[in-house]
């Protein structure tokens, strides 16, 4: 299903100065855009989740406003998980392919002593089998912001084959789970403002 993002077209886009160090070797010089195609899932209903491009082409940053999943009294049985799938075209100069070097994750949680929380996230290119995962258990007992990091080694990071358009597909879900006592538990990828981002940072090379 097309969220509204996709149906209004969403692009991103932002001039760098040529030649900017990067992970891997160099950041293409120009413009570099992200096209959101499809945004689906519990976590970010339409018009809930959001992408932009760092100004320097190394990194892009979603943000959600709708992602939590929530156990014990007051939470339905199907509220424990909540996910998100978005499925990304980045638009960047030929000659060059890209990679995720490294992930950070936000949130919030709320869980009593006895409780458990999760966040989970993998990424991988179209037709590829190659799929990177991490799965990240929440120290309890919390009420706290939390935060994971992922890194890739860049002898392992996956690029996205040269001269090949490939979308670049991000699933992430966070999970929680109430104690014997049935309290009150969540896990959020979110805040009351809205401004926690799940940051990706890009590794660029030359084909």
């Amino acid at each position: 299903m097309l969220s509204a993002m996709a149906a209004t077209g969403l692009a991103l886009s932002l001039l760098v100065a040529p030649e900017a160090p990067s992970t891997a070797d160099v950041v293409p010089p120009g413009k570099i855009t992200v096209d959101v195609v499809t945004v689906n899932g519990s976590g970010c209903p339409a018009g809930t989740a959001a992408v932009a491009v760092s100004d320097d082409n190394t990194s892009f940053t979603v943000t959600y406003s709708d992602y939590t999943a929530q156990a014990g009294s007051g939470s339905t049985p199907t509220q424990f998980r909540k996910n998100c799938q978005l499925n990304l075209r980045v638009h960047y100069p030929q000659g060059f392919t890209f990679g995720i070097a490294k992930a950070d994750y936000r949130g919030f949680a709320h869980l009593p002593r006895g409780a458990r929380g999760m966040q989970r996230a993998s990424y991988y290119f179209a037709g590829q089998s190659a799929t990177v995962t991490s799965t990240h258990n929440i120290a309890v007992p919390t009420s706290d912001n939390w935060q994971f990091t992922d890194s890739t080694d860049v002898a392992e990071i996956v690029f996205a084959p040269c001269g090949a358009v490939r979308h670049l597909n991000v699933n992430t879900e966070v999970r929680a789970f109430t104690n014997t006592a049935n309290q009150p538990s969540f896990v959020s990828m979110d805040s009351t403002d809205g401004s926690v981002n799940t940051r990706y940072q890009f590794a660029w090379k030359r084909c």
